[in-house]
């Protein structure tokens, strides 16, 4: 029989390029088991309609909820799971930056630990990846190493403190759980087709763009020195499923980042040259911009979250060494951005209107 995979967070951006990477390069897939909110199954059903076209396999959705006790799982449900599961694949989470403690620490820190504890339970577990986040590392600056986690930290949002919180809870649990534990950079759209279902990240300067483009001059946003770490979903997805079924992957954490990230500065100026051909011209203060986010006005019509003003500030610098010598032998690496930010503006600007690709900035 062959592998029996579970996944949450579907149909959320990373789980869908997940398990459509997963049935193209993997073919030893016995089953493959989603857990949804009632309120996705709608939607979560188109996207597995389309699944199914790439390769016959048999996929299921099963409703439930993990900040629930057993996920919200039926009984009879829990018991096949239990006997069949080989690799688990905990990606829901609420990624909104600007996100409420409280709702924050039930989705992120509660549901990871009902996930992890649940993983306890199966019978023939081979691999749990747990999708974190470079970003536990918080305020620290200088070199972030990839076998640091607890380091007396301070964080810049709830997002970032209750994912660290989750990652504390499930590297405490490491020599019960066979775990990958995986912390992407900041996720965009695909390196060679720009494809993306949500514009947030770096998209947030083009869609500030769009909104200034009338202005005779647009100016950086501070001195932008701290370094811009994104990366494209194509090599995030891949680099996971090699990781997350390669012996040695086991009981490690990988940065999946950018090894030659581009300063904040340097991504915006490329952005800007490439979506309107101009370039920005003298300096705003970063403390004077991030107060004038304090005005929901201004941050709707910016199309900008007040607290991703704090990552043009942080100089932290993400080490990936153990992920780059992992990947050493797969063919996967993480492109440059200067050289595939062509696709991704090129998307943008060709699906900026889709509804469900926007944003909400409140």
């Amino acid at each position: 029989m062959g592998n029996v995979y579970f996944f949450t967070g579907y149909p959320g951006f990373l789980a869908q390029e997940l398990v459509k990477e997963l049935i193209h390069s993997n073919d030893h897939i016995h089953h493959i088991y989603m857990l949804i909110l009632p309120t996705e199954k709608q939607r979560a059903q188109r996207h597995v309609r389309e699944l199914i076209k790439i390769k016959n396999i048999d996929i299921s959705l099963i409703e439930g909820d993990i900040t629930k006790d057993d996920l919200g799982i039926e009984a009879r449900t829990l018991e096949l799971l239990k006997q069949t599961v080989t690799h688990v694949f905990h990606l829901a989470a609420i990624y909104d930056l600007s996100v409420s403690k409280p709702v924050a620490e039930k989705v992120n820190v509660q549901g990871t630990k009902n996930v992890t504890d649940w993983c306890k339970s199966l019978e023939n577990l081979q691999r749990y990846t747990y999708f974190s986040t470079a970003y536990v590392s918080g305020k620290r600056e200088g070199k972030i190493y990839e076998v640091e986690l607890e380091m007396n930290q301070d964080f810049k949002n709830h997002y970032e403190k209750t994912k660290y919180d989750a990652e504390v809870y499930v590297r405490r649990n490491l020599s019960h759980i066979p775990t990958t534990i995986i912390r992407p950079g900041i996720v965009r759209g695909h390196s060679v087709t720009g494809e993306t279902i949500k514009f947030d990240g770096p998209y947030f300067f083009l869609r500030m763009f769009d909104q200034v483009h009338r202005s005779p001059w647009i100016p950086y946003l501070g001195p932008g020195k701290a370094e811009g770490n994104f990366v494209p979903v194509d090599y995030v997805i891949r680099a996971t499923i090699y990781l997350s079924h390669l012996p040695d992957g086991m009981g490690k954490t990988y940065h999946l980042t950018d090894p030659a990230p581009f300063r904040m500065f340097e991504v915006y100026e490329m952005l800007l040259k490439e979506y309107l051909g101009r370039m920005p011209k003298g300096q705003i203060p970063i403390s004077l911009a991030e107060k004038s986010m304090a005005f929901p006005q201004i941050r709707r019509f910016l199309s900008v979250q007040r607290e991703a003003m704090s990552y043009f500030t942080f100089m932290s610098s993400y080490d990936c060494r153990q992920a780059n010598k992992d990947l050493a032998n797969s063919g996967i690496s993480c492109p440059s951005f200067d050289r595939t930010l062509n696709t991704m503006v090129d998307y943008y600007r060709n699906h900026k209107l889709d509804q469900d690709k926007r944003v909400e900035v409140s």
